[in-house]
């Protein structure tokens, strides 16, 4: 290397040195100055404004619950709908009361009393208990009752579920008792008066109609097998 080329070297390294060392102390400035600068331009530009919302609409009632509008009666199922419901949903034919609270006990069978649109009646010859799916179904049998036939109505059930003991009871008394194994002795049957609505035993055909457009709407739904009993004034209902 030639005494030139030396001090070229030299003096390039020096002036990146310096260089360096200028950005290294006035690195933090540097910073500062154009934190600074941004700060300043955007403050301009950027700004809050307060937009006053409109008030919200107030919301609607609920409208009431509207069935379709089924033409034609109820159709007829038959006692073997039924029946083949009957061991298909149910748990079991229950054979006396010893069997049937043993399954209370369990929580195979519920209580049924009372509730929006419905309420159980004094029974002689069954037991106010079904499987907690009837319970369900019936609940929204009386539900919609109410819906349709107006607020504070209530449907009557007359009868719900009976042991085999007492189907053979019944049938020593009643020659229109159902002939060997019933579906009411299997947890999942339940007879509904059509001549019985707020506490009251009388003919209402308002109540009537409205009690049979909702048969009607749960049968179609597939929901419900009915019967209409005329002997004893009810329709006998077995959840599917």
């Amino acid at each position: 290397m030639n005494k030139t080329t030396g001090i070229i070297v030299f003096a390039f390294i020096s002036l990146f040195s310096l260089g360096t060392l200028a950005m290294v102390s006035y690195q933090p400035t540097l910073k500062t100055q154009l934190t600074e600068t941004y700060e300043s331009l955007t403050q301009d530009k950027i700004q809050t404004e307060y937009v006053e919302l409109p008030e919200a609409a107030p919301l609607e009632p609920s409208t009431a619950i509207e069935l379709p509008a089924f033409s034609g009666k109820l159709a007829k199922d038959t006692y073997e709908d039924h029946l083949s419901a009957a061991e298909l949903k149910g748990i079991g034919l229950i054979e006396d009361e010893k069997h049937l609270l043993g399954l209370v006990a369990n929580r195979n069978l519920v209580e049924v009393n009372f509730g929006a649109g419905y309420k159980v009646d004094e029974l002689t010859h069954s037991y106010p208990y079904v499987t907690l799916e009837s319970k369900k179904i019936l609940e929204e049998l009386g539900q919609t009752f109410e819906t349709l036939a107006g607020q504070g109505a209530y449907l009557t059930v007359t009868s719900a579920t009976r042991t085999m003991e007492q189907q053979k009871k019944l049938k020593r008394r009643n020659r229109n008792a159902t002939d060997g194994n019933s579906s009411h002795s299997y947890g999942v049957s339940f007879d509904i008066s059509y001549i019985r609505f707020n506490g009251k035993k009388d003919y209402n055909r308002k109540y009537q109609k409205d009690l049979e457009a909702v048969l009607k709407h749960f049968q179609k739904e597939n929901k419900i097998f009915v019967i209409k009993e005329r002997r004893q004034a009810c329709y006998h209902v077995t959840v599917r």
